[in-house]
């Protein structure tokens, strides 16, 4: 196909294989394959719509589970769901979206794969290909906030993807493997395993407990006496970790992961990041044989680059309606785009990045086109007034986070309503861990999953986590 892209026309190419749409459904694009994406994927009726996924990821990363995957506490597979899992009735490229032509309704497009060679050829270059939409859902999601400090790409590891988690559990092996060579001092131990997480929020927190469960368990039990020089440092910025959590959980989560050994440091703020070092701002240096980082969102480069559309400053996130669809800088709706997820704010209402909300978003959408495919415009109707249900509003789960041993927090204290006459308005302990597991084990999203998540949890217990490295 590389070879015909050479010599045909880029016009040619896109009527050929991106052409009009047959038995006159609609073309739905779907942009990124996330918390938002995923579940348009899921839930548009493929009957009522010619549906087209551009991501770069050919999966759907269940991120709650990732923390667990990063320790062996589950296998990666366990936290992915596949695009493909819905072909061929959706056609679906991996590829990078690199722009968006509103006026035109089409994409420009380039591929995510690796360049093409044979032989001692030089790979050909990949040439972008379009392809022209009807409605448009934009759920690209966000980049990983790394605030510009140097050293943090080249030598933190993120959580925010299967192959981050992936990464993350090689290391931790890694680095047990190095600190047992006969040759080093207990001092080189330490700093070999001296584990480093910046980020308070409930995804350092998570991993800094799962962390904790194998150190103290398998690696107890398989490398005694490096099991003793282990550490985790948990590093924040503000007062204290957790912020989005009510001060009484955020309280309790501080007495119990201190009690069991983790250091928090709040108010810490990183300079750099060397190979090996974290320089910390008024502290001096920290050595590490890992690094974790998990300091929130950054805008991603297609919604930086996009002028037709408003967006929330800072954050680049565009601007929505109510209805979700995107808002000219003129003001006026763009009723055949659609913006969700961590990508997307409402101009009105602004919620926080969660998936949660991301997931609430989608279902709205997939509502919404679903509905959309039965209707038929006259000429007269002005179609940014043509709404198929009400406006879209927000309910609120709650938030967990597993904080080990067995424990967790619960709070849906923030929710609408007297916070004294909710049931179960928040939890700690063994109770709300039941909940955790029970929530994502409801949430996940295939069969494949609801089986194997258990199994592995029933496994990893009976069993403990397996230190293989390979």
């Amino acid at each position: 196909m590389l070879s015909v892209s050479r010599k045909v026309p880029l016009r040619r190419l896109t009527r050929s294989f991106f052409g009009s749409p047959e038995g006159g459904k609609q073309s739905l694009v779907i942009l990124g394959s996330g918390w938002g994406g995923y579940e348009v994927l899921r839930g548009v009726d493929k009957k009522k719509w010619n549906v087209t996924v551009i991501s770069p990821n050919t999966y759907f990363n269940f991120t709650p589970l990732l923390a667990g995957a990063a320790v062996g506490t589950l296998e990666f597979r366990c936290t992915v769901e596949p695009v493909r899992r819905y072909t061929p009735q959706v056609q679906y490229y991996q590829a990078w979206c690199d722009k968006i032509d509103f006026k035109r309704k089409s994409i420009t497009c380039v591929s995510a794969t690796p360049p093409v060679s044979f032989g001692n050829a030089p790979p050909a270059k990949q040439q972008p290909f379009q392809v022209s939409y009807d409605k448009l859902v934009v759920a690209v999601g966000a980049y990983r906030q790394t605030f510009n400090i140097p050293g943090v790409k080249e030598h933190a590891h993120f959580l925010k993807d299967v192959k981050d988690a992936r990464l993350i559990r090689t290391r931790i092996l890694e680095c047990l493997e190095q600190a047992n060579q006969p040759d080093l001092t207990d001092a080189d131990r330490r700093k070999l395993l001296n584990f480093c997480i910046v980020g308070g929020g409930p995804t350092g927190v998570e991993f800094a407990a799962e962390l904790h469960d194998l150190l103290h368990n398998e690696i107890a039990k398989r490398y005694p006496e490096l099991a003793k020089l282990a550490r985790i440092n948990l590093y924040d910025v503000a007062d204290s970790i957790l912020g989005t959590f009510d001060s009484s959980l955020v309280s309790y989560t501080e007495r119990t992961l201190r009690r069991e050994g983790i250091s928090i440091h709040t108010n810490h703020h990183v300079e750099k990041v060397e190979k090996g070092k974290l320089f910390l701002k008024d502290v001096g240096e920290a050595d590490f044989g890992l690094l974790v980082w998990s300091t929130g969102l950054a805008p991603n480069p297609l919604t930086s680059s996009i002028t037709e559309i408003k967006k929330r400053e800072r954050t680049d996130r565009l601007l929505t309606d109510t209805y979700l669809n995107v808002i000219r800088t003129d003001g006026t709706v763009d009723p055949d785009v659609w913006a969700i997820g961590d990508a997307s704010s409402i101009e009105v209402d602004p919620l926080p990045a969660t998936a949660q909300v991301a997931n609430q978003k989608a279902k709205y959408v997939t509502k919404s086109l679903n509905k959309l495919a039965n209707v038929r415009p006259t000429h007269d109707d002005d179609a940014s007034k043509i709404h198929v249900q009400e406006p879209f509003e927000f309910r609120n789960r709650g938030s967990l986070a597993y904080i080990g041993g067995w424990r967790a927090i619960y709070d849906r204290s923030k929710t609408p309503g007297d916070p004294d006459k909710k049931f179960m308005n928040k939890e700690s302990g063994r109770v709300a861990w039941l909940l955790w597991r029970s929530a994502y084990f409801t949430q996940t999203l295939s069969l494949r999953n609801k089986i194997l998540v258990p199994t592995y949890w029933f496994l990893n217990w009976i069993f403990g986590r397996d230190l293989t490295r390979f």
